[in-house]
């Protein structure tokens, strides 16, 4: 993975206007800045997204049931699955 640490975060652009590359560099900067103590295991978050990759609620990285991005949700120990999926 590249060294984000030194890329500025714009808070006041739309998703939309960023490109593909820049979009998934921030989707990885916040899951690699998460604190170690809400991070979810690295094997935890593995199984979390394999079980969102054989769910029908999933839509390009976002679960329909709530509207989440899949990745960042897995990746937060203390999160759920609003579908039950995990």
């Amino acid at each position: 993975m590249a060294d984000l640490s030194n890329v500025r975060v714009c808070k006041r652009c739309l998703l939309r206007e960023f490109d593909e590359n820049e979009y998934r560099e921030k989707l990885e900067r916040y899951i690699v800045g998460l604190e170690e103590d809400i991070k979810a295991p690295e094997a935890l978050y593995e199984n979390r997204l394999s079980a969102c990759k054989e769910c029908e609620k999933l839509s390009e990285g976002t679960c329909l049931a709530c509207g989440c991005y899949v990745e960042l949700r897995a990746a937060v120990k203390a999160s759920r699955c609003p579908h039950k999926r995990w």
